[in-house]
This record gives C-alpha cells, structure tokens and sequence, in this order.
C-alpha cells in the first residue's frame, strides 16, 4: 500500500503544520508568560496574504515581498507571533518601557520559530523562515489586533526546497 501521493501531501503537510504549532506553544518563555500566538495558512486564507503582500511589495518597492508572495502561491503557511510583555522588563530602556518588552518578546519568538523549525526538521518537511509573510499579516491583523510580530514558515514536500535558490 503506497500512503504518500501527491493527494495526501496537503493533509501531510496540515499535519505537520499542527505539530510545528504544537512545539512553539510549548516552547520555554521568559518568565513563564505565555504571548506566542499561532495559526496555518491555507487556501483563501493564504490568497489573502499574498494578495497584500503584493500590495506592499508594489507600494514600497520591496520586490522581496512580489517574490515571496508568488513563491507560497498553493502552500500550507504555519504563522508564529507574539504579543507584547504586560510586566516592565529588566532590559528596559528607562525612557521607553515598550523596548525591554519587545526584546523579550522577539526572544520568546524566536526560540519558538526555532522549536517549530526543529520539528519540521524531524518530519523531513521543506522550510523557510520568512518575515515578508509576517509582514502582511500583521497588516491584516489575522492573529489579532494585540500581536505585533509574526513570522511565517511555508512548507513544502518536494525533491527540492522551493523557497531556496529564487530569483
């Protein structure tokens, strides 16, 4: 019985998009403070963010953004976001409370993209950590209007990494 075919590589691929979400809810956060949101992109959810992607990449002239859009085109997306801290930081900037929570914040993401990534890596799933994604979703609010920082991770089952080697 042959169980990988391209009809099932979608539902592979939601598959192992829950898994990713899984392990960067459960990541380690400072203080314990749980602000990473999650989500997956598929479908008319996704036309929609490559849709302002374009847009953005139009208005300001990143072209980055054209390409990357083009490039998730009929991909399933794992979204990684974070809000901000609620509790002054020690790294705070004395003049500027919102710096020291958006450190700690990024660092939270940060090791939860790294712990989403790691476990695309144990599925053998084709990855790219992109920002152009969070770009546009933020935009769009999609994780909430609270989250002000969001990475995006396309994935792909293929003979090759789609999100490599781009013009």
């Amino acid at each position: 019985m042959l169980k990988l075919n391209p009809e099932r590589e979608k539902d592979i691929l939601l598959n192992a998009a829950e898994q990713m979400c899984v392990a960067a809810r459960t990541a380690p956060k400072a203080n314990g403070e749980d602000i990473i949101v999650t989500g997956i992109l598929d479908g008319e959810e996704l036309k929609k963010v490559q849709e302002e992607m374009k847009r953005i990449g139009n208005e300001k002239g990143w072209h980055y953004m054209v390409r990357d859009a083009e490039n998730i085109e009929n991909k399933v997306v794992v979204l990684i976001g974070a809000k901000p801290k609620s509790y002054p930081s020690v790294f705070c900037n004395p003049h500027d409370d919102r710096i020291g929570k958006c450190i700690e914040s990024a660092v939270d993401m940060g090791i939860a993209i790294g712990s989403a990534a790691s476990t695309a890596m144990q599925l053998k799933v084709d990855t790219r950590i992109m920002l152009s994604i969070g770009i546009a979703v933020v935009n769009l609010k999609l994780l909430g209007d609270d989250v002000d920082m969001v990475y995006g991770i396309p994935l792909s089952i293929s003979g090759k990494n789609p999100f490599f080697d781009r013009k």
